[in-house]
């Protein structure tokens, strides 16, 4: 079988399927199978290339996985985020490119100060922390994990970027970094908020996300509730509060944080225009 035809084969099934991306996912999952890059991969397949024997069995393999809508960062292993490759797979969450927009929102609130202690609280694959530790100088991140699961992820990514493993907690966040009282800069975070009765519409979310990442309660708000208190108890006076939500949540979420006490509250809107992140200032 040409390279071509498999990638025209990988394409059709994923469509089929409704995958959202299927050509795309297609080449990834040939660049994946084959060691390629994108533009290499689309030379090996305008020069009508076979695809390897020995390698073909693989590929068909992928390709059933994804044609199933099981996620393409668990048949790679890999998920991008920003300029990370983080190890992920079942029980951790994927983490996504909007999020990639609320490390933006973090850096701009911590620009001005020298060593900025920071805090990623559901700290999952480690997106967040780990972009953030590595993006901003002279900073100091901790994040914080409950699932198991997820924390196994968490520590494979710290490792895979030197950083220092004491940095990371398996610990309720209710409840966690105690010694860090009143003296962090930055409290950020990507919580679970779906409503306990909503059902995500894409089959990569509703199958294989990990519903400890996805469900913050009745409505949705439950994990930010404890966040906020804890926020609270973790940052200096002054100090800044950055989270992701729902395009829907914003202001109920704004009406909350006045509630606590929360000052120069924020809304930021994603690429697309709605509102997706939230920030506030601990007085």
């Amino acid at each position: 079988m040409l390279i071509s035809e498999a990638l025209e084969l990988a394409t059709d099934k994923f469509s089929a399927a409704g995958v959202l991306s299927p050509s795309v996912d297609a080449e990834l999952l040939g660049c994946f199978i084959l060691e390629a890059t994108r533009s290499e991969l689309t030379l090996l397949a305008i020069s009508n290339e076979l695809f390897p024997e020995n390698k073909l069995a693989d590929f068909l393999e992928a390709v059933q996985r994804r044609e199933k809508r099981e996620p393409l960062q668990h048949i790679t292993g890999l998920a991008p985020f920003r300029h990370l490759e983080l190890k992920v797979g079942p029980g951790v969450f994927i983490p996504r490119p909007e999020t990639e927009q609320l490390v933006d929102l973090a850096i701009q609130k911590i620009e001005a100060i020298q060593n900025p202690v920071i805090v990623d609280l559901c700290s999952g694959s480690g997106a967040i922390a780990i972009a953030l530790n590595t993006e901003v100088a002279g900073s100091i991140v901790y994040s914080v994990e409950l699932s198991q699961d997820a924390f196994s992820f968490l520590t494979q990514n710290y490792q895979r970027y030197g950083l220092d493993p004491k940095a990371i907690r398996n610990e309720n966040l209710t409840t966690a970094l105690e010694e860090l009282e009143s003296g962090v800069d930055l409290v950020v975070s990507n919580p679970p908020y779906i409503p306990d009765a909503a059902v995500p519409i894409d089959l990569e979310v509703k199958l294989h996300d990990p519903a400890i990442a996805l469900y913050g309660g009745q409505d949705g708000l439950g994990v930010i509730r404890l966040i906020s208190a804890r926020a609270w108890f973790l940052l200096r006076p002054g100090g800044h509060l950055v989270l992701e939500h729902a395009h829907t949540q914003a202001p109920a979420i704004g009406e909350l944080l006045l509630t606590q006490g929360w000052q120069d509250v924020v809304s930021a809107s994603d690429l697309t225009g709605k509102d997706r992140m939230i920030s506030a200032v601990r007085p």
